[in-house]
């Protein structure tokens, strides 16, 4: 039965969730190929993809074997029957602070707690937890320690607007990581999680045989549900959110793939994977539609925003262009300095790799969800940190949906009132419908620009609701006549049939003439079909 109950939302403890019978797809192949390794191993992934999830099954694996693992693949792999001290770090609890002082104090904290219960004891006597942890671990038997380490850059991203603390900060962690090196014999596993891969940190240099699979064409779907595993573990929940509402099956799956899907951490573009958060909320709630969880959750995860504060996105045309970065640079790590934004948008999730070719990773939005996510960041800058609701444009998507041209062109002007034209100063046709287009998006809306017929591409498509738009936009200079240039847009949707080529319940074609001198919308026309 489709039952809430049974979906795994929110659960990131492996026992449990296998003991409160929720819904687990079944990843322990992986856990398996990788944890019958005497290695260690580097994973980064967007947040909300199930990394603290991964971690937990390493644990529990480890510590109890096979005891929560009944009827899932590593049942009939797995063969070891010894049990480790295992001993997990949470990073996360170590990002709230200003001064090296305090996250000295909270590191120490962190590094007592976790291995205290496994029989360390730190003395007063003058030397540093590390140098103590250090002289103890040589006492333990050789391979007979698990040690697993979630967010290990969340005290990095705490501090990536301040160089100096980043530095203080990246030194002092290393001191811990340079521990873990000379005790290297204890270890019997490794597993490390982040959004990020900071060089410089001396994690990646002290411990110089991790393992990096982030981009591993073999874990590519370790993470996140792929297609076949939607269907096989939600099936009934499928048939559940169809009936509520009345759509056919193939149709809902269809915009739960459009919506949440696209995800490929994969250097050979070969593996695409749903946003398990995102699905999971939709399927508990699918009365409530297809909502953006990616941004209602937090979109804006810690490292973009503090990225943010020393550093600028760039300039708000930059969402419709081509993006490509090259490989090596992806799967490399970055130094603060060198952070670059398209790189870090990768890592944060909001773009992925679309194919790669010839080394370089060509990247675009993975799904509708998080294109909307990024209209929205995109937005805000555009407007000065305000959203379109906030400049006063907050009716629009309901305009759109009645189909009241006039109105829409009032709110688009109020919308291109609010831009910082010192910044961002409109120049051609390019940037009016890249904006449009940003603007139209932050309301979750699908938009498509250049739309090809067989007669030539329009500038702007959309939906809302029922009813289709095509924009036709024309720039208006200073030596030009308004009305000419409205002709022509109203001439160019006529003859090349703007639109016609759609199926739909309701069709509406609208020519816009934007001048640069008023910088504003100062005609417009709606469009016979």
């Amino acid at each position: 039965m489709a039952d809430p109950l049974f979906l795994p939302l929110g659960i990131s403890d492996f026992s449990t969730l296998r003991n409160g019978k929720q819904i687990y797809v079944d990843k322990t192949k992986f856990v398996y190929e990788l944890a019958r390794l005497q290695r260690k191993f580097f994973l980064a992934r967007p947040r909300r993809f199930g990394k603290s999830l991964l971690l937990s099954t390493f644990e529990s694996l480890f510590k109890f074997g096979l005891r929560d693992f009944r009827g899932l693949a590593i049942e009939k792999l797995w063969t070891e029957d010894k049990k480790y001290q295992v001993v997990r770090l949470d990073f996360s609890e170590c990002k709230s602070f200003d001064s090296l002082e305090v996250f000295s104090q909270q590191l120490d904290c962190l590094l007592r707690n976790n291995f205290g219960p496994l029989g360390f004891v730190y003395r007063n006597d003058g030397t540093t937890v590390c140098s103590q942890l250090s002289r103890w671990l040589k006492t333990i038997a050789s391979g007979s320690m698990v040690i697993l380490i979630d967010e290990y850059d969340a005290p990095l991203t705490t501090c990536l607007n301040n160089a100096e603390l980043f530095d203080n900060v990246r030194s002092t962690m290393a001191t811990f990581y340079s521990v873990l090196k000379s005790n290297d014999a204890v270890i019997r596993f490794l597993f490390m999680t982040g959004i990020s891969k900071f060089n410089k940190v001396s994690i990646f240099s002290e411990l110089n045989n991790l393992v990096d699979i982030t981009l591993h064409p073999d874990y590519g779907t370790m993470l996140g549900y792929t297609l076949e595993e939607l269907h096989h573990y939600f099936g009934d929940f499928l048939e559940h959110a169809s009936e509520i509402m009345g759509i056919k099956k193939e149709n809902l799956v269809e915009t739960l793939t459009r919506s949440y899907d696209g995800f490929c951490f994969d250097e050979l573009a070969q593996h695409k994977v749903f946003a398990p958060w995102s699905v999971l909320n939709f399927l508990s709630n699918p009365q409530l539609g297809f909502k953006n969880y990616w941004f209602e959750s937090g979109g804006k995860p810690s490292i973009l925003l503090q990225y943010m504060k020393s550093h600028s996105l760039r300039k708000p045309d930059f969402y419709a262009a081509q993006k490509s970065i090259q490989l090596a640079e992806l799967s490399g790590s970055s130094s603060m300095e060198g952070l670059s934004d398209v790189g870090l948008l990768t890592q944060a999730g909001y773009l992925t790799i679309k194919k790669v070719e010839y080394g370089t990773a060509f990247l675009g939005f993975p799904n509708s969800e998080v294109q909307s996510s990024m209209a929205q960041l995109y937005t805000e800058q555009l407007l000065g940190g305000r959203s379109i609701v906030q400049a006063g444009a907050g009716g629009l998507i309901t305009e759109l949906i009645r189909g009241n041209t006039e109105e829409v062109f009032h709110l688009l002007n109020k919308a291109f009132l609010g831009i910082d034209y010192t910044k961002y100063c409109i120049g051609d046709e390019s940037m009016i419908r890249t904006f449009v287009q940003l603007f139209l998006s932050s309301f979750g809306l699908q938009t498509g620009v250049e739309v090809h017929n067989n007669k030539g591409r329009s500038d702007l498509e959309l939906r809302a609701g029922e009813r289709h738009w095509v924009f036709e936009f024309k720039v208006c200079r200073a030596d030009e006549n308004e009305e000419t240039k409205l002709n022509e847009a109203v001439f160019q949707i006529l003859d090349k049939d703007y639109g016609l080529q759609h199926k739909v319940n309701y069709l509406t074609r609208v020519a816009m003439v934007y001048s640069i001198e008023k910088r504003k919308f100062v005609k417009w026309k709606a469009v016979p079909n």
